[in-house]
């Protein structure tokens, strides 16, 4: 069989190096990371105008809310903190948030683009007041 050609039997698959109790050391470690009552504030502000939004139809589910929550978390924890920052909510929100929206059928055609819930994600993010 072609795809068997030049295969090795011996050949050892490339691992992680990771077993079953880095990973759960790494959750641990992630859910240990502290995010401020006014992050939290912000990231709900942030989902409820997805909520409000006029061109969306469905904005972010509270799954979606949990989603960012941890997804912070994990990325303060990559970038050596314990603690996570509003930069963090900023820059997980768009990646995280513009496939869960639902763009409202009343958009036109015109206004209407591929990247839509991206932008709609931005221009919420620059309306929202950002925590100090």
């Amino acid at each position: 069989m072609i795809l068997r050609n030049g295969v090795r039997e011996s050949a050892q698959p490339a691992g992680s190096g990771l077993v079953a109790e880095d990973v759960l050391r790494l959750q641990d470690a992630v859910h240990r990371v502290t995010v401020d009552e006014t992050l939290i504030d912000y990231m709900l502000a942030v989902v409820e105008r997805t909520r409000s939004h006029e061109s969306l139809t469905l904005g972010v589910s509270p799954r979606g809310s949990q989603a960012l929550y941890r997804a912070v978390q994990a990325v303060a924890l990559i970038e050596g903190r314990d603690y996570a920052i509003p930069d963090d909510v900023k820059r997980l929100a768009v990646p995280l948030f513009a496939h869960r929206v639902v763009i409202n059928t009343r958009t036109t055609l015109v206004q209407r683009r591929a990247d839509m819930g991206e932008r709609i994600i931005e221009e919420i993010l620059s309306q929202v007041e950002v925590p100090l």
